[in-house]
Formats: C-alpha cells, sequence, structure tokens
C-alpha cells in the first residue's frame, strides 16, 4: 500500500479526498499547512506528496524545495492556480506533475500511478541522440544538459512516449493546457516547438527528431 502526504489546508477538500484515496488503496495521512507537513515529512517515509500551493502558513513552492532536497519522493501539484508562473514555478522546484481544481478525482488517480510507475521503474527514454532522464527531470544530448524549460520538457516527453505517432496540434495543446490553462495557445504551441527544435536538432531548419506531418501535426520517429 502506498503512503501518501495530502498537503491542504481546505478541511473539505482533505476529508474528501481522503475518504477516496482510500477506497483506492492508498493510505493517507494529511497536512493543513507548511509547519505540519514538515513535522510529518521528518518522522514519516511517504512514496508520494500532493501539495496545495497556496497554504494558511507557507506555499507549496518552499515545501517541494525541501522534499526534493532531501528525497526522491515524487510530488503532484494540487491547486486552484492557473497561470503560467504558478506552473512553471512548480516544476522549477522539483515537481512531477501539476493538476488543477477542480479536477476529477479518477485523473488524479490515474496521474498518481503514473508518478510511482515513473520512480519505480525510472527507465531514461531515449530517441535521435536525445536522453531525458525522467528521475531528473532533464534532457541531454551527448551527455549535455540541454535546460529544457518545464513547458519544452513536457513537450519532449510527450514526443517520445509517442514514438512514430503523428500528434495533432489540437492534442498537444491539450497536454500542455493540464500545465498551462488559457496561456497555452496555438502560437504559443507554434514557438515552443521551434524553441526546443533550437535545442535538441543538430539543424533545426531540417529537423529529424520532431518532424512536421503538413496539415496534421508533428511526429517524433519515422
Amino acid at each position: 500500500m502506498n503512503k501518501v502526504l495530502l498537503v491542504e489546508d481546505d478541511k473539505n477538500i482533505t476529508d474528501n479526498l481522503t475518504v477516496f484515496l482510500q477506497k483506492e488503496g492508498f493510505e493517507v495521512e494529511a497536512a493543513n499547512g507548511q509547519a505540519r507537513a514538515f513535522e510529518l515529512l521528518d518522522s514519516t517515509r511517504y512514496d508520494l506528496v500532493l501539495l496545495d500551493v497556496s497554504l494558511s502558513d507557507g506555499n507549496g513552492f518552499v515545501v517541494c524545495h525541501r522534499i526534493k532536497a532531501e528525497s526522491d519522493i515524487p510530488v503532484i501539484f494540487l491547486t486552484a492556480s492557473g497561470d503560467e508562473f504558478s506552473v512553471v514555478a512548480g516544476f522549477d522546484a522539483g515537481a512531477d506533475d501539476y493538476i488543477s481544481k477542480p479536477f476529477r478525482p479518477r485523473e488524479l488517480i490515474s496521474r498518481m500511478r503514473n508518478v510511482l510507475r515513473r520512480r519505480n521503474n525510472p527507465v531514461p527514454i531515449s530517441y535521435g541522440g536525445v536522453t531525458i532522464d525522467t528521475v531528473k527531470g532533464i534532457a541531454l544530448k551527448e551527455g549535455r544538459d540541454l535546460f529544457l524549460s518545464a513547458l519544452e520538457y513536457k513537450l519532449l516527453l510527450i514526443f517520445f512516449n509517442n514514438i512514430g505517432s503523428v500528434l495533432s496540434r489540437n492534442k498537444l495543446l491539450e497536454e500542455i493546457w493540464d500545465m498551462a490553462g488559457e496561456f497555452v495557445n496555438d502560437n504559443t504551441l507554434t514557438v515552443y516547438i521551434k524553441r526546443l527544435r533550437d535545442k535538441i536538432e543538430d539543424d533545426p531548419q531540417n529537423p529529424k527528431i520532431i518532424k512536421t506531418v503538413r496539415g496534421i501535426g508533428y511526429k517524433a520517429g519515422d
């Protein structure tokens, strides 16, 4: 049974989510703020932390920074903040995933299990000379860190998890929307694809890793 720490200062959310997670087979402990979260983290080993950004006595970014500095425990942010700054700040703090309230409970369970699978089976993903280290959350080319932004990393991970499949622009937008909400539109996607190609391709004007499928979208692989 996976042990989960839920850091959330809304009692109704805490109570309802605790019951739901327990029915799904998780062992749950709850903290209503930053101070209590630190107390529990000092005394207990958790498999996963669900973390709200806005806390009554601090903020989730601080908690996440401490978790990642001291352990490899995966963190999923639960927050009503849908702005791009909060999303990027969360990933920069080391978060493994991010879901905005209100969320569908089944979607949360799916994300939790995906994060736990990645942690328990940390296999690097490689293609075209580029490797994604899913444990460290970085992408490398010939051993050199590409220093991708959170959204660039997310895009690359989507492509590498779908090697050989054509991904429509709408599909990519749906995936990125989970991270950055209304701030990601069609033009923004074009900009991020270009930035990503500039970093991973030998010749960004003649891409070999992320190819354009005219009139449909993009594809990684042949």
